[in-house]
């Protein structure tokens, strides 16, 4: 199953539409179903029961929210890096995210610390991290609560 960070669900072929989170502009969205509503299937459902894809993927955000830009006071999730997170059968994780600048001093440690930070879920199995460019990181990508923490409002 395939999540993009701001508050969709995209699909892949082995997934469930449903809503969660999403931040990248060039993705396909979902309008968000009613609260309860059942996920209509997109291609092959996962064999993941959705109460556990639903688990893991908030489990999954509440550590990517432990992982912060060591020269940004805010989360790398609410700074908006993270711009997708697909969960396989096999319950490996996918995270695709971005850095602030290509230049920036922490490339090379923060991926090991999103992945340190995701592999700490129960249920997770092999986690792979790539930094992906394409859409190019901006600030319109951080979350409210990102800018108010940078006195950016």
């Amino acid at each position: 199953m395939t999540f993009i960070a701001e508050d969709i669900a995209v699909t892949s072929p082995r997934s469930r539409r449903g809503s969660f989170f999403c931040m990248s502009d060039d993705t396909p969205t979902v309008e968000k179903p009613a609260e309860g509503a059942p996920r209509a299937p997109a291609g092959k459902p996962s064999a993941l029961p959705e109460d556990e894809i639903t688990r893991l993927n908030d489990e999954i955000v509440i550590a990517l929210k432990t992982v912060y830009d060591p020269e940004i006071p805010a989360d790398i999730y609410e700074i908006g890096l993270i711009y997708r997170i697909d969960i396989a059968d096999d319950h490996t994780v996918k995270v695709d995210m971005s850095l602030t600048s290509p230049n920036c001093p922490s490339a090379q440690e923060l991926p090991v610390m999103v992945q340190n930070a995701v592999s700490t879920v129960p249920g997770v199995g092999k986690v792979d991290v790539s930094v992906v460019w394409d859409p190019p990181w901006d600030p319109s990508r951080m979350s409210e609560e990102a800018r108010v923490v940078l006195n950016m409002l």
